[in-house]
């Protein structure tokens, strides 16, 4: 019985290694035509449409980078907004072939939804948004408070293990997105709103009077974001981890989607001209084509380049914080081409 049982579980496991070995989502991209990334939809820096209806935000840039690699045309990807509660189902179900969805990467996730998180294209941490006119200026004086929260998100614990340690009540209130949690913290359904600061950020600037509102200084939790895909398929997850790190990469040494041509002519400098193809060829152990980052900075931009164009707008400075390169007294660091 004890042979038959390892035989048994050595055959399940020889099944799911060929399972694994199997999938191969670039060859089924390709045929698509397009990469379908699951997104927020309606969070303001991250992932929303402009009055054009076209996606924007540094997730929504991290699928435009994945596509332009790919195909060498950003344009070739299908956005699916995705509420918290939905993300992963969908990308283990195949609805998607990755998440860039202000996800953040935890040990439970990690190691018990089938996933794999690839980097971080941004680093934050959890808040509090409350109305000005209770007079409140520290999260140390919200007991009792009723806190509006988006539910299927880390930000439930993390308020429930802040609250307790604290010795402080609090009545939440849960809504399925970030939109409907706004609604609710405008309509008067709480005078608190808790979520990562970056949200925090976007949410203030889309209410009908922004400075009714304003952050608490605290940050309770870690929470680094960045897209994930499904596990089994590590041939993808290198595409979607360095389609991210070509984008800070060029952010690190410089080059632009302005400058990219005018480098491309003249420079001699080592990692900029492998990043560029013009050097050895880089893009053949990932299956794409040699000049697969200078097509996502060209077409995409640079890191430095995403952030500004989204988060600056929403008073997110990136100098002195976690989010600047690691040469500038942050911790964003891409390993070298």
């Amino acid at each position: 019985m004890k042979k038959l049982g390892i035989l048994a579980l050595s055959v399940a496991m020889a099944v799911g290694f060929a399972s694994a070995a199997s999938a191969d989502t670039l060859a089924d991209v390709k045929k698509r035509g397009v990469v379908r990334c699951g997104v927020d939809g309606g969070l303001a820096g991250f992932s929303a449409p402009d009055d054009k209806g076209k996606m924007q935000g540094i997730d929504a840039d991290v699928c435009y980078a994945v596509a332009a690699a790919v195909f060498g045309d950003a344009s070739k990807v299908e956005f699916i907004s995705l509420t918290a509660k939905e993300r992963f189902t969908a990308l283990s179900a195949g609805e998607i072939d990755m998440l860039s969805r202000n996800t953040t990467h935890t040990l439970r996730r990690d190691a018990s939804l089938g996933v794999d998180f690839t980097y971080y294209n941004y680093i934050d941490g959890q808040g509090f948004l409350v109305k000005k006119a209770i007079g409140v200026k520290s999260a140390l004086e919200l007991s009792g408070a009723t806190i509006c929260i988006q539910s299927g998100t880390t930000t439930e614990r993390n308020l429930a293990a802040y609250f307790r340690a604290k010795k402080m009540d609090y009545t939440p209130v849960s809504y399925d997105t970030s939109v409907q949690t706004r609604e609710g913290f405008e309509s008067g359904a709480c005078d608190v709103l808790t979520s990562d600061k970056s949200q925090l950020a976007a949410i203030r600037s889309d209410l009908k009077d922004p400075e009714s509102a304003m952050v608490l200084p605290e940050t309770i939790s870690k929470e680094p974001l960045g897209p994930v895909v499904r596990q089994g398929d590590d041939a993808w997850a290198n595409i979607v981890r360095w389609s991210l790190f070509a984008m800070i990469n060029a952010d690190e040494l410089g080059v632009t989607s302005k400058n990219v041509d005018e480098i491309a002519k003249t420079t001699e400098e080592f990692q900029i001209r492998l990043m560029l193809g013009l050097e050895g060829d880089t893009g053949k152990s990932l299956g794409l084509s040699k000049d697969w980052a200078m097509q996502i900075i060209k077409q995409v931009g640079s890191y430095g380049e995403s952030y500004t164009r989204h988060l600056v707008p929403l008073g997110l400075a990136r100098e002195g914080t976690l989010n600047a390169l690691w040469t500038k007294g942050g911790i964003l660091y891409a390993p070298p081409f």
